[in-house]
């Protein structure tokens, strides 16, 4: 399910590279889109779902389905309630919020105008969607994974749809995709009740702020509305920054960070959806040895697939970029070569970002968020300490790049923090599963290299030929990945689990 999301948004990305490329109407949908998606990351997916899967699934474990039920209704209207003021605050200030995540964009009053006017139409998609992640929550808890991976797919064919049948209709085109933003949620939220139905957990809210249950959920949404702020903040500060770059900055960092976020939500968002349910179970059931198998698993499986994904990216930039995003004169050669410089920047800690959403679930299954904020936070400032140091050299590649760095400090703290607590013991041959992939990257590295060609011949090729030699490529590479670790004596039951 989350790989077809991801191909969906592949093709969403690809058509916005056609229609609008990456120049000042895009800049003023993405800065848009990332404010109300920001909020979302920090209320649904970021602080919500740590603190709420936790004690749902202690709720099911213990108390059994009515008491679930009941605790889901009472914080779905303590959560509606307060996703409704945010909603309408953000409408009404939204000229301030503009100011205040792209302060460079005031320069050009059309472009501030333009941006204000899609975050008041984006703006209710945090309300929507943020009920979609309290409803994924109770499916996961439940077992229940394709429906929410699959809601995603609905948003990225709401932009499909807007941006062929409805921008053109519209004195600013570029507007189409913040009301695709909006049906989007719609979509996501209504796809949501039928598998709640089926699992008998569709709740109906119930204004009980006082309850035990809701306030340990609150309790526990502090610490992590804190610590998942903390990397919004860190990106809404790069956003400020590259609001002051020359137009088509922001959209460059968009571009390359969709494609980094291929393998990042393939491996990291589905592993670790998957991962805290299960680390919860374990946890409840005082099985420490389960637990740290589980974790060890979910790591390994991380490297495995994060590593290769990385020095792919790095490698097949050009022709990844090109095929996808290069189509006619809207997005150019000059934007293609942009968007790398930021994409192999990214590839650098590809898989830290990964890492941090397998070793991050290990805290919050034992509902320790204090460990994770702590964390966050010194990585924002080593983060922006990065920004004043590559900035002035690298541009816009240069917030791309602490973001990297930031995300495998990040990884490598968390890391030693629960192997000193003792929580997760590695498993034997970490260092022969390490070299053996080492070994495998050097060969995969080196039939990619090979077959990819010059760069430069990626720009002499039809759309059609493009698509079809980058397949090609890929397919070496990954021959060359996997038949190596064949022979090395890997076996794809090593990595299978269950429960």
């Amino acid at each position: 399910m989350t790989l077809a999301s991801r191909i969906t948004g592949f093709v969403r990305d690809t058509l916005l590279a056609i229609l609008f490329g990456a120049g000042l109407a895009m800049d003023a949908f993405v800065v848009a889109f990332r404010i109300p998606n920001l909020l979302r990351r920090l209320f649904a997916e970021g602080a919500f779902s740590q603190a709420f899967v936790p004690v749902l699934g202690e709720y099911r474990e213990r108390k059994g389905d009515a008491a679930t039920r009941d605790l889901a209704g009472k914080v779905l209207g303590v959560l509606a309630f307060w996703l409704f003021v945010v909603t309408l605050v953000g409408i009404v200030a939204a000229p301030a919020i503009v100011y205040l995540s792209a302060a460079g964009f005031a320069k050009d009053a059309d472009k501030f105008a333009l941006t204000v006017t899609m975050v008041r139409i984006c703006f209710p998609y945090i309300f929507f969607v943020s009920l979609v992640s309290f409803a994924a929550g109770l499916l996961n808890t439940y077992g229940a994974f394709k429906g929410p991976a699959f809601t995603p797919v609905l948003l990225n064919l709401s932009f499909i749809a807007f941006a062929l049948l409805v921008a053109p209709r519209l004195e600013q085109p570029v507007v189409a995709l913040a009301w695709a933003v909006f049906a989007g949620g719609v979509a996501q939220l209504a796809f949501q009740i039928p598998f709640l139905r089926h699992i008998g957990m569709l709740a109906r809210p119930r204004w009980e702020p006082r309850d035990e249950g809701v306030i340990r959920v609150l309790k526990l949404m502090a610490p992590a509305a804190l610590g998942v702020s903390v990397a919004q903040v860190s990106l809404l500060i790069n956003t400020h920054i590259a609001s002051w770059m020359q137009d088509g900055a922001v959209s460059w960092l968009y571009y390359a960070d969709r494609l980094m976020e291929f393998p990042s939500a393939m491996l990291g968002v589905a592993l670790g959806t998957v991962l805290l349910p299960s680390l919860v179970r374990h946890h409840q059931a005082d099985d420490p040895a389960a637990y740290s198998r589980l974790l060890d698993w979910g790591l390994r499986v991380s490297l495995l697939l994060a590593l290769p994904a990385a020095v792919a990216l790095g490698i097949l930039a050009v022709p990844l970029i090109s095929t996808l995003f290069w189509h006619g004169d809207v997005f150019t050669r000059h934007d293609v070569l942009m968007t790398l410089s930021a994409l192999v920047a990214y590839a650098v800690g590809l898989a830290g970002i990964i890492l941090v959403k397998i070793l991050a679930p290990g805290f919050y299954a034992r509902q320790n968020i204090r460990t994770p904020v702590k964390v966050a936070v010194a990585t924002l400032i080593v983060t922006q300490l990065m920004n004043a140091a590559f900035v002035p050299w690298l541009g816009h590649a240069g917030l791309a790049l602490a973001i990297s760095l930031g995300a495998c400090f990040n990884a490598g703290w968390l890391w030693f923090l629960m192997r000193r607590s003792g929580t997760y013991r590695p498993e034997p041959d970490w260092a022969a599963f390490l070299i053996k992939i080492g070994i495998a990257l050097y060969l995969m590295g080196g039939a990619l290299w090979y077959t990819m060609g010059r760069e430069s011949s990626w720009f002499e090729i039809a759309a059609g030929a493009r698509a079809v030699r980058l397949a090609l490529v890929i397919a070496a590479g990954s021959a060359a990945y996997f038949a190596a670790l064949a022979l090395m004596g890997f076996r794809l039951r090593h990595f299978t689990r269950h429960g």
